[in-house]
């Protein structure tokens, strides 16, 4: 490779690195194009009235009723394409001679852009097919397409602020440190802990041990969202040793500086993977529900043209 190829390369790495915000990408390109369609359906639904009812019918219904279908094909097709963003797989370990036919990771901008689409058209989708509906609902199968709709855009909507949160609060509980490092240290705590408990008494070792033994990280997916842990014995260790004894008051305090540097790092863990599960929940509803909404479109669009 190259020095011109090198300064390239960089350059070019150095650019997907850059934080591209979704939200705002390109001066909210697509949330102006949203609001422009938007507009566009609400005059077609107030300028072109069908016949009777307004029922989803007419030309214009039908032509609501046609962006939409293809907005939720689209928004679906996008959730769930695969996008490889993976500068070290591809570059870093990539050899010199391999360097001029190598194809970029993905673009974090054009990520950015994707998500933004996926995120305003969304919101757009969500009046466009209401006005589609004409207001006019019941028990069909029609109802049924467009009730699972605006389920997955409010799962959607969660999904943009859990991940819009959620990351920034990880990086802060970690305070530069990886999960691995804090239960590096968990582990050192826990060795010395045993190592102090070996001539205490019996009750005072056991006390100790438990807290070794008994402090659950993570776990159902219920305790992982609740970060509640009743039995945790790092919590009873605390507890229990939390009135000075009347021998060594060295080693009592020992004991009870290691168990509570122990418990602020197993509070930190546990918060990192409560972070972690609301950002994922949201998926246990979002990706059957669009499975559901798929389905109940194309017998929405069947049922239409057997009706007709």
């Amino acid at each position: 490779m190259s020095v011109s190829d090198s300064t390239a390369y960089a350059s070019r790495v150095g650019r997907l690195s850059r934080h591209v915000s979704f939200l705002a990408y390109n001066n909210f390109r697509y949330l102006k194009m949203a609001v422009a369609a938007v507009i566009v359906a609400i005059i077609l639904y107030i300028a072109v009235p069908p016949y009777g009812e307004r029922y989803g019918g007419g030309w214009a219904g039908y032509t609501l009723g046609t962006v939409g279908a293809l907005l939720i094909v689209w928004l679906t097709w996008f959730g769930y394409r695969k996008r490889a963003y993976d500068p070290e797989s591809k570059y870093v370990r990539a050899s010199a001679a391999a360097a001029d036919t190598a194809h970029l990771p993905e673009d974090p901008s054009r990520l950015a852009r994707r998500l933004s689409a996926h995120v305003y058209l969304g919101l757009a989708l969500l009046i466009i097919a209401t006005l589609h509906t004409g207001f006019h609902f019941g028990w069909n199968i029609h109802t049924l397409a467009y009730a699972l709709m605006c389920i997955v855009i409010v799962s959607g909507i969660y999904g943009v602020v859990a991940y819009a949160r959620y990351p920034r609060l990880m990086t802060q509980n970690r305070q530069s440190q990886t999960m691995a490092q804090l239960q590096a240290q968990i582990v050192a705590i826990d060795a010395e802990l045993r190592r102090r408990a070996m001539p205490l008494d019996d009750r005072t070792a056991r006390i100790v041990r438990d807290s070794i033994d008994n402090t659950p990280i993570g776990g159902s997916r219920w305790r992982q969202l609740s970060g509640n842990y009743p039995d945790c014995g790092t919590t009873r260790a605390i507890a229990e040793l939390g009135t000075r004894p009347d021998g060594d008051e060295e080693i009592w305090r020992l004991l009870r500086t290691k168990l509570d540097e122990k418990g602020a790092l197993v509070d930190r863990l546990r918060r990192d993977v409560r972070y972690k599960a609301l950002m994922d929940i949201w998926l246990y509803f979002h990706v059957p529900l669009t499975f559901a909404l798929i389905a109940a479109l194309i017998a929405h669009i069947i049922s239409i043209f057997y009706m007709m």
